[in-house]
């Protein structure tokens, strides 16, 4: 139990650092774009930051994803929509997240579990931050994860 409570007390010191970097870029009421970003300011979070760029029709696109998401996914996600990247109840839950962020232009955060990956044992704490071009309609998505849980089952083999 120790163990799982310093990994979540990392990640939670992370969180409080990418949304405090975040929240350092707003001006007033007006919401950072991306290009108030510099990434050496979220350089030990970089390997699981993700930036989601929102189309016209709503649909959630990966411009980017640290490679620490890789291990997650097992995959690259880069690149890849919502719809490719997660099926069925991930995908309805990712869409009710990302949907909450863009309509209300407030960041929100969240435990996901991996049981979908066949790692039920593991989580990911997640937040999503609105970014806007023009300070106000969110156009894009400032994601960080972080991994929590116990990284071996009661049986002793390591998760995938």
């Amino acid at each position: 139990m120790g163990g799982q409570l310093g990994i979540s007390a990392v990640a939670g010191r992370a969180h409080e650092e990418v949304f405090a970097y975040w929240a350092s870029l707003r001006r007033e009421a007006r919401l950072p774009s991306r290009g108030d970003l510099h990434p050496f300011r979220l350089k030990r979070q970089l390997p699981t930051i993700s930036l989601i760029d929102i189309d016209p029709s709503g649909q959630y696109r990966l411009r980017l994803a640290g490679t620490g998401l890789y291990t997650v996914y097992g995959r690259e996600i880069t690149g890849r929509t919502l719809s490719e990247v997660y099926a069925g109840p991930a995908a309805d839950y990712w869409r009710e997240q990302l949907d909450k962020v863009t309509a209300e232009r407030r960041p929100l955060v969240g435990c996901h579990n991996l049981a979908w990956r066949g790692a039920p044992h593991l989580s990911i704490l997640w937040q999503r931050l609105p970014l806007a071009r023009n300070g106000r309609d969110v156009d894009m998505i400032l994601g960080y994860d972080a991994i929590v849980g116990s990284q071996t089952t009661s049986s002793g083999i390591r998760a995938a």
